[in-house]
């Protein structure tokens, strides 16, 4: 596997979206019985900031990635979303899950609704929009991540890559403070990944707040502004792009980035 050469941001930009903090994890553990799945975990995701989480299979990526939305428990530590501590269940936390959009592996459609009703479906249950509203805000949405035509169908009927970006189009249609990407294209055929790697890229663009759990290590340098390299349960290191693919500081890094670039 190589990284590709046009991948590379042309300049950095990791000065230019800093907010102030907008999701703030502090000294979190997670336990699986005996197993310590995340070890002092402490990361500040600051507004408009597009943070990419890297790393060897089970080294606590996606069990991160899912704490923050508390689709997994937390043992100890704090998790704040916009200065509010994650609520532990009932009203609070569908609210707060309302403000934070995930995007799975696997897409998470609803088979037996419509394009166009899965994406409306969040905004008028939970947020109470008119069915009228709900649908012209859809519409927006599918166009924008290029799936406009196939509002009319079903999940089925699309392929792997127009599933994962009607999946983007539901997500943004509750209208979040983040977006988390939890392997966004690990279930994808190759020629269908970069198809949402652009729309992820645009997102970015865009000032979209975004955690980002991937393999994809062109995504990374072309629309990360910090790289966080994590290695069995805990944060190894993080750093711009650039610093980490040119000069990572860590022989854990070294070694990752080595296998990759050999392969």
């Amino acid at each position: 596997m190589t990284i590709p050469e046009d991948a590379a941001p042309k300049t950095s930009n990791i000065s230019v979206r800093r907010g102030d903090p907008l999701v703030v994890i502090t000294d979190v553990q997670k336990h699986y019985g005996d197993f310590q799945a995340l070890t002092d975990i402490n990361l500040t995701v600051n507004r408009g900031e597009v943070v990419v989480v890297i790393g060897p299979s089970g080294s606590g990526k996606s069990t991160l990635c899912r704490t923050i939305n508390r689709l997994e428990t937390i043992t100890s530590g704090t998790i704040t979303i916009d200065g509010a501590e994650l609520p532990k269940e009932g009203k609070g936390l569908a609210q707060l899950r309302s403000d934070v959009g995930m995007v799975f592996q696997s897409f998470n459609l609803f088979s037996h609704l419509t394009i166009l009703d899965n994406v409306t479906l969040g905004p008028i249950k939970v947020r109470k929009m008119k069915k009228a509203d709900a649908e012209a805000q859809a519409r927006i949405l599918l166009e924008r991540v290029g799936v406009g035509a196939q509002a009319s169908k079903l999940p089925g009927q699309l392929s792997g890559g127009q599933q994962q970006r009607v999946a983007i189009a539901r997500a943004l249609a509750m209208n979040p403070k983040v977006m988390l990407f939890d392997e966004p294209t690990s279930a994808l055929d190759p020629e269908m990944i970069n198809e949402v790697l652009d729309v992820m890229v645009e997102l970015a663009q865009d000032g979209m707040t975004m955690i980002v759990v991937t393999h994809e290590m062109g995504f990374a340098r072309k629309a990360a502004d910090r790289v966080v390299f994590m290695a069995d349960g805990q944060i190894v290191e993080e750093a711009t792009p650039e610093e980490f693919f040119t000069n990572p500081s860590s022989a854990r890094a070294k070694d990752f980035l080595s296998k990759l670039l050999t392969h």
